[in-house]
C-alpha cells in the first residue's frame, strides 16, 4: 500500500509551516488532550515547537493529536502515553529501513497503533486507577510530497486543497453517529448535536479488545493545508466555520495563527470540552 508519484522539481522549494494550540475549555478541570510535532532526519528525532517553519526536504515531519478518556487523570495519562510512544517507536522504523527492510507506511501505522493499544490495555489491567482509560489518535506523516495518515477514534484530520478550495475530512469518526453521517442518514448539524456522538466504537485502550486503525495517503502541493483536531473543536465549529477560520480572521479582528483562531472561536461557541488544533500549511 505504498503510493507512487512522479518526482516534482518544485518539491525542493516547498516549505512546511505549522502551529498548534490546546486549551482545557471552560468546563473541564483537566486537559486530557495531547499533541505532538517531531522531525525525523536520518536516525535523529527532534521535538518541534508549537509554531515553526522549515524546508519540506530537511526531514520527515510528524504531527499527532490524542484525546484521552477515562475520568480523573487517567484520560490525560492515556493521551500522553500515545504521544510518547510515537517518539520511541518511529525511530525503530527508520532503523529497519536503513537495514534494507521493506516497510510500507500502512505496516508502520498498523504496528504503531497496535503497540500503543497493547501498552494501554496492559496498564488498564495492571492498575485500578487506569481501568477503562483510553484515547483517540490521529497522526500525519509528511514525507517528500506525500502526507500519510493513521487514525482511530473521533479526533479528526482535515485536508484543504488549494486547487479546489474544498475542505475534506480524511479521517472517519469511529462512532455510530459518524457512520450515520457518512451514509447520509443525518446532516452535519444533526451529527454535531447528537447525544451519542462521543460514544466510541474504536479506540486505543478503553476496554476495546480489538482495534483497527484507518490509514491513507494524500499527495500535497503548494498552498494545501491540513488540520488535526480533537472533538472539542467540532463541538464549537461547523465545517464552514473551520474553513473560514483557517483562511483568514474575520474582518476587524487581529490576525493570529490559524490554530489560535480555531480554538478561540470554538471555545467562544462551546468550550464544554478540551480543544486542540494543529494546522500544517504547505507554502
Amino acid at each position: 500500500m505504498t503510493p507512487t508519484n512522479e518526482s516534482n522539481l518544485d518539491d525542493v522549494h516547498l516549505r512546511i509551516r505549522w502551529c498548534g494550540v490546546t486549551d482545557r475549555g471552560r468546563v473541564k478541570v483537566q486537559n486530557e488532550d495531547s499533541f505532538l510535532g517531531v522531525k525525523l532526519a536520518g536516525r535523529d528525532i527532534a521535538l518541534l515547537g508549537r509554531t515553526g517553519e522549515e524546508s519540506i526536504q530537511s526531514g520527515d515531519f510528524i504531527f499527532a493529536v490524542s484525546d484521552g478518556m477515562g475520568g480523573a487523570k487517567a484520560g490525560g495519562f492515556a493521551s500522553q502515553v500515545a504521544i510518547q510512544k510515537i517518539t520511541t517507536l518511529l525511530p525503530n522504523v527508520f532503523k529497519q529501513s536503513a537495514a534494507g527492510l521493506k516497510v510500507g507506511f500502512a505496516d508502520i501505522f498498523v504496528e504503531l497503533f497496535d503497540q500503543i493499544h497493547k501498552s494501554l490495555s496492559m496498564l488498564e489491567r495492571s492498575y485500578e486507577e487506569c481501568a477503562g482509560m483510553g484515547t483517540t489518535l490521529s497522526l500525519c506523516w509528511f514525507k517528500d510530497s506525500w502526507m500519510y495518515f493513521g487514525h482511530v477514534g473521533d479526533s479528526r484530520i482535515y485536508y484543504l486543497s488549494n486547487r479546489s478550495g474544498l475542505l475534506k475530512q480524511l479521517s472517519e469518526d469511529d462512532t455510530h453517529v459518524g457512520w450515520l453521517y457518512r451514509h447520509g442518514k443525518i446532516s452535519e448539524r444533526e451529527a454535531r448535536d447528537h447525544p451519542r456522538r462521543h460514544i466510541l466504537q474504536n479506540a486505543l485502550g478503553g476496554g476495546h479488545q480489538f482495534m483497527q486503525p484507518q490509514v491513507g495517503a494524500v499527495a500535497f502541493e503548494k498552498g494545501d493545508v491540513f488540520l488535526l483536531c480533537t472533538d472539542g473543536l467540532i463541538d464549537g465549529l461547523s465545517e464552514d466555520q473551520i474553513l473560514r477560520n483557517i483562511r483568514e480572521p474575520q474582518e476587524g479582528l487581529p490576525k493570529t495563527n490559524p490554530s489560535q483562531r480555531l480554538v478561540e472561536k470554538a471555545l467562544e461557541q462551546s468550550g464544554k470540552d478540551n480543544t486542540t488544533a494543529i494546522v500544517i500549511e504547505i507554502i
